[in-house]
């Protein structure tokens, strides 16, 4: 429904109880926008059997039983349920990752619950609730502002404009009950989906899920639409061209055939065998389950994939763009150096009383003091730090200032918890630090608290240009310390008019405060992962300069330039692109400026990712190709923007993450790989004994009996590679070489044909051995010759299953051959896998029962060769995997052509 009154319950006491919530939601049920509902299985059936190879399987399946031949179409039926099942099972695999990915990636809404503050997924906000919004939030549900401080909501999701809109209380209803209002105050209204651009504010719950605006108008938040990866546009143009060879070759087999022999139906069947063969319908199988998989994967190294499609860019990152507070240090930040003029209410050069912690090491002009003696000379800068700071601290910076107070004030000196605080000043692009003014005594001035960035709050206090030479210096030696520093300030104002700005206020300058984040433990390691891997990785944050060289120097970032905010601003594209070669550091920097920064790479051909917390990092993150959100302290709109999502913000995990992806594509490659050279000799022994005029060697039994060896190979046998030793020793690839380049689909046809040429091998010894091994008679090894049936000759049906034989030890060397990657098959072998090893032992027992157990052997048109065959066609087999792998090391051998990036 849409708000057009408060409801009853509007203006009772804040938040609902459990139990309260319990019943509405049991009424009104879950706080959700109708989606596009999960597949039924029914429907997952149906849309398998429209794919190609099931409608093939099935057509001959009809065939067979229309020549009468039950036995041969219920075999091929049995084989069809079995292919069915197989791939509906790696299909629900897929499916049940990414469902759970969802369900990791719910939104989340503070509400007030039995009193206290409560987090919950959005999904269980019920009308009545008391939400609590704050900068960042995505809004749960429709309802009532009570409380509103400096709140604007970016509202573009339901209006398209996408200037934030400023928002106000709703005034309390007369008489203590909501009336009806025809026409509410859009002010006072705020709607589910919709962001907090600033400020805070207090939302009563009047409408949730369909309910509200966004479920009336069925948009949809949580399905998200993706367009085709290039990945997938190029497999699509492989499969589009094999499907027109398909066609082609298909209709003239079976005008050729009948032509032959005048039957239709044997026709049909040989035409379908061949379409079955040639076409890799497995390639939308890997497609699937490898990103979803992959995705699942991650979350085990902490990060939260919102896109499957970024799981194919992630493996493919040059430069790596990082903020550093909290993601290269542990966001643990302690006050450890204080610096104030020793005369106070003077900003002018002169001595200034230092103090540090003797955990630094350094000398300071005051001893480190005990809790209770801190020089009161410090009291001021510490206390209007802290009124400077959210009342209850979310940031580790802001909740530093608050321990400090309480270690270090006394009693009669923690006035900031007594005030009320009546205005705020936010940090913005322009401005970069953020102010409170409190109102203590109803007969004394506002106290106004503002603490930031160095240069601006020197700026607000308008110091000299001695004073503000000698602070700068003072800054420049503390950031070179590593320690983020910042400046505070403050002022009286009279008056309930506040002004529109900062500098309309007379600031009086108190001194620096310089905080210690540590560096994470596992970063220097992380960083050389990524030199080695050939990532640039700079360091963008808005903190001093000096202090982000000495984190980036302890991280172990190469030496480099610093870029900073104001220098940026000065720089066109082209100069800013240039610059950006060579820099490893961009300090000073705001949220805004981080976008023409991505841009930047993007022009100079780089794969971008880009890391951020904050409402204004949404841009950068979105135009980044991998956008990376701060899972602990970032915020709802960062979160929607971004690609990934950091459940540690951790730095590391990021490098996991990279990785993990390079490993997976690498996979995906050689899965893809696989299947084009498999469906070589499978194509072969269809096409081949149709132009030679001989007897039908595949048929679509067969096909169905090898897809169900090649459906999990291709699929589960490769996702459970492991990533090589190497892998974070070779550059990122390049996204503009096509994953079936010509190289790729030479090596892949290089393998399919060694394969073949095996099996051809194989037939033509079963053809000529027979008569060559009269030979062997008047040897006195006659009786033992006699007995492994040498000089027998060998039924179509034995021939059959001694070609198959070949090819399935074939296909075993060309899974373990495109495992291991050119010149590794012997260390690949020592490498655990315990699924491919299990599909190649699976796919011979089945064969040996496919050729020796009645109920499969006379439908698959199967006899048990005698023993010399069935060694020549493992002989041949082995011999076509050295043949494979020989080809595999020839081809990686070769050097690759340059390919730059631009």
């Amino acid at each position: 429904m849409a708000i057009d009154h408060p409801p009853d319950h509007l203006n009772t006491a804040p938040g609902l109880t459990t139990a309260q919530a319990q019943v509405r939601l049991a009424a009104d049920g879950p706080n959700e926008v109708a989606q596009g509902t999960r597949r039924s299985v029914w429907r997952r059936l149906a849309d398998m059997l429209r794919q190609p190879m099931f409608a093939l399987l099935v057509a001959a399946a009809l065939l067979y039983m229309l020549l009468g031949d039950l036995t041969e179409g219920l075999t091929l039926s049995v084989f069809v349920l079995a292919v069915l099942v197989l791939s509906f099972y790696q299909e629900g695999k897929s499916e049940a990752a990414i469902e759970a990915l969802r369900q990791l990636t719910q939104a989340q809404a503070r509400v007030l619950r039995d009193g206290q503050t409560q987090l919950i997924p959005a999904s269980d906000v019920v009308a009545g609730d008391c939400l609590l919004l704050s900068e960042g939030d995505r809004v749960a549900a429709d309802g009532w502002l009570l409380q509103a401080s400096n709140l604007q909501m970016d509202e573009s999701l339901l209006t398209g404009e996408s200037v934030a809109v400023d928002k106000s209380p709703l005034e309390p209803q007369p008489g203590g009950t909501g009336s009806p209002m025809p026409k509410p105050p859009p002010q006072a209204c705020v709607h589910g989906g919709t962001f907090v651009v600033r400020g805070s504010g207090q939302v009563r719950v009047t409408a949730t899920g369909m309910r509200s605006q966004i479920g009336q108008i069925g948009l949809s938040l949580g399905q998200v639409q993706e367009a085709d990866t290039p990945l997938q546009q190029q497999t699509a143009r492989l499969v589009k061209v094999l499907a027109s060879l398909v066609a082609v070759l298909c209709v003239v087999m079976v005008l050729t055939l009948v032509w032959r022999t005048g039957q239709w139906v044997p026709a049909l069947l040989s035409g379908i065998a061949l379409a079955m063969a040639i076409l890799p319908e497995e390639y939308s199988v890997v497609l699937t389950l490898f990103p979803a998989m992959g995705a699942r994967r991650l979350t085990r190294e902490g990060v939260l994939t919102r896109h499957i499609n970024a799981i194919e860019t992630l493996g493919a990152i040059s430069v790596l763009c990082t903020d550093k507070t909290g993601t290269l240090t542990q966001n643990r930040m302690t006050v450890t150096a204080l610096a104030v003029p020793r005369v106070a209410g003077s900003s002018e050069p002169g001595e200034v009383l230092q103090w540090h912690t003797p955990t630094l090491g350094h000398a300071s002009s005051t001893p480190a003091p005990a809790a209770a003696t801190l020089s009161a000379a410090f009291h001021p800068l510490i206390e209007h730090a802290i009124l400077a700071s959210a009342p209850t601290p979310f940031d580790p910076m802001e909740s530093a200032f608050h321990a400090m107070g309480k270690d270090h004030l006394s009693e009669a000196d923690r006035t900031f918890g007594e005030g009320q605080l009546v205005q705020t000043y936010a940090l913005s692009p322009s401005l970069k630090a953020m102010s409170h003014v409190w109102q203590f005594d109803p007969d004394d001035p506002h106290v106004v608290s503002v603490k930031g960035a160095p240069e601006a709050v020197m700026d607000l206090c308008h110091l000299s240009p001695g004073a503000r030479a000698h602070w700068l210096a003072r800054v420049a030696d503390m950031a070179a310390q590593g320690l983020r520093v910042l400046a505070v300030a403050h002022s009286r104002f009279e008056g309930q008019s506040y002004p529109d700005t900062l500098h309309d206020f007379d600031f009086e300058w108190l001194g620096l405060i310089g905080l210690t984040d540590p560096l994470r433990p596992e970063i220097p390691q992380a960083m050389a992962d990524c030199q080695s891997a050939g990532i640039q990785v700079i360091v963008i944050t808005g903190d001093f300069p000096a202090t982000a060289r000495e984190i980036a120097r302890q991280a172990g970032l190469p030496e480099g330039e610093t870029l900073t905010g104001d220098v940026l601003e000065g720089l066109d594209d082209a100069a800013l692109r240039e610059r950006l070669r060579h820099v490893t550091v961009c300090a000073r920097i705001s949220p805004h400026q981080k976008l023409r920064i991505v841009q930047a790479l993007q022009a100079q051909g780089q794969v971008v990712a880009m890391t951020g917390d904050g409402v204004n990092d949404a841009p950068a993150l979105k135009a980044s190709h991998v956008g990376i959100a701060m899972g602990a302290r970032g915020t709802d709109v960062a979160r929607e923007a971004a690609d990934l999502v950091l459940v540690d913000d951790n730095f590391a995990s990021i490098v996991r993450g990279i990785r993990l992806g390079r490993r997976i594509f690498g996979n995906l490659q050689k899965s893809m790989q696989y299947i084009f050279a498999i469906h070589i000799p499978i194509a072969g022994m269809a096409l081949v004994p149709m132009l030679m005029g001989w007897p039908a060697l595949m048929l679509p039994l067969h096909v169905a009996l090898l897809e169900l060896v090649i459906d999990p190979a291709c699929s589960l046998a490769f996702e459970n590679e492991p990533a090589p030793a190497n892998v974070m020793r070779q550059a990122p690839r390049d996204t503009r070489t096509a994953l079936f380049g010509a190289r790729t689909i030479g090596l892949a046809l290089g393998q399919g044909l060694a394969v073949l040429a095996c099996v051809a091998l194989a037939y033509a010894i079963a053809k000529l051995w027979p008569g060559a091994g009269e030979g062997f008679r008047s040897i006195p090894w006659t009786p033992v010759l006699d007995a492994m049936a040498l000089t027998v000759e060998l039924s179509e049906a034995q021939i059959r299953a001694m070609l198959f034989i070949t090819l399935i030890t074939g296909n075993a060397a060309l899974i373990l051959s495109n495992r291991a990657g050119g010149g590794q098959f012997w260390r690949s072998l020592r490498t655990p896998n315990a699924v491919a090893y299990g599909v190649i032992a699976l796919a011979g027992l089945f064969l040996v029962l496919a050729i020796h157990w009645p109920w499969l052997s006379g439908p698959l048109q199967f006899e048990p060769p005698p023993l010399w065959p069935w060694l020549i066609a493992v002989a041949s087999g082995v011999l076509s995997g050295i043949g494979v792998s020989v080809l595999h090391w020839a081809m990686s051998a070769r050097p690759s052509p340059p390919q730059g990036r631009g």
